[in-house]
């Protein structure tokens, strides 16, 4: 399995503009696009959730490679909680409804742009690790917390 890489964020970020797509990274790769040093197997976005943006998001995966079946079209269309795929040019986890942050509105209102990035600010990713609470997240809160801190004192 291959690592994610900031190549594909960067796919992802142009392909999403293209179509229009309201999304956040969020998880590792939010962290990892905000300086956070570390490595992860695929890009973590968190999807608005309404039929029109799911519908960007198919267009946008497919004009990315993505070889999506009926059902996973569907299930983006319709904002499944969680779509994982690895039918593409690299692994994707779209995330409609993260543990942990309430509405998406919210977490855009907080969220940060790095790059044309739109990111997930560091408090929504870590309330997410914490709320998942699968153990490789739990090991990784504490050094989430320590970047976090680092960035609050950049400011």
């Amino acid at each position: 399995m291959a690592a994610f890489e900031y190549r594909q964020a960067e796919e992802i970020r142009d392909a999403f503009a293209r179509h229009g797509v309201r999304y956040l990274f969020i998880g590792k790769s939010g962290a990892i696009l905000l300086g956070y040093s570390d490595t992860t197997q695929d890009a973590d976005v968190f999807v608005e959730k309404s039929p029109a943006n799911g519908r960007a998001v198919v267009a946008a995966l497919r004009e990315l490679g993505f070889e999506l079946s009926g059902s996973e079209s569907a299930e983006i269309e319709r904002g499944k909680d969680f779509v994982q795929l690895k039918n593409g040019p690299f692994d994707l986890d779209l995330v409609f409804t993260p543990d942990g942050i309430e509405r998406f509105e919210d977490a855009w209102r907080r969220g940060v742009e790095v790059e044309g990035f739109n990111v997930c600010n560091m408090d929504d990713i870590l309330a997410s690790k914490r709320a998942a609470g699968r153990a490789k997240d739990r090991e990784s809160i504490a050094r989430l917390e320590a970047f976090r801190d680092y960035l609050r004192q950049k400011r």
